[in-house]
């Protein structure tokens, strides 16, 4: 099984954000029939950690691991950490182009709760990338079919955006599906925060 761990946006701020998309140039070009991809809003998802391929068999260390994660993170907080969208940029060149929505609030405790997660998964031997932990939210792969005029042009309409605040209150074990056409995702547990 591909695996992820994920905070996910309510529907309110889902909603709010794909407004905004759906006036930038990308959102213009998807509409339009280009064959830009934009993330399916129930897809939209902050990874804080993505463990791979991992054996059906881990699937109980994992939970397990994740589960310790998020009670040692709930430990002394009073309240589930606020987050909000806002922001933008691009990642990667040419055929990898990537807008994404920076995340603000209290982006001090989404890093916590990632270093938890990869320190949980750690000890249980489990597999984690290591790469730094960027918090943001990607919202379409423009890749090489939006000028990137219009790329940098979204990316400096992003700066502007402010979405509205929402609590993290789940963290969430997801399943990646790689096939013909957009990837699947299925969330097989949650924890709350």
């Amino acid at each position: 099984m591909r695996l992820f761990v994920a905070v996910c946006p309510p529907v309110e701020a889902v909603n709010h954000l794909g407004a905004q998309i759906a006036r930038l140039r990308v959102g213009a070009a998807a509409a339009a029939g280009a064959r830009v991809r934009l993330v399916d809003p129930a897809d939209l998802h902050l990874t804080l950690a993505f463990l791979g391929d991992v054996e059906t068999v881990r699937l109980v260390d994992v939970e397990s691991a994740l589960g310790l994660a998020a009670e040692h993170f709930r430990d002394g907080r009073s309240a589930a950490p606020r987050l909000s969208l806002g922001g933008g940029g691009l990642f990667g060149q040419g055929r990898r182009t990537v807008l994404w929505v920076d995340v603000r609030g209290d982006v001090e405790a989404l890093h916590e709760l990632a270093r938890l997660v990869r320190e949980r998964l750690d000890e249980a031997g489990l597999p984690c990338d290591e790469k730094p932990f960027r918090p943001h939210l990607t919202v379409a792969r423009a890749g090489d079919r939006l000028d990137l005029a219009d790329a940098e042009a979204d990316r400096v309409t992003l700066g502007d955006y402010a979405g509205p605040e929402w609590p993290a209150t789940d963290l969430l074990l997801m399943r990646s599906q790689l096939g013909a056409g957009r990837p699947r995702y299925e969330r097989l547990a949650a924890w709350p925060l």
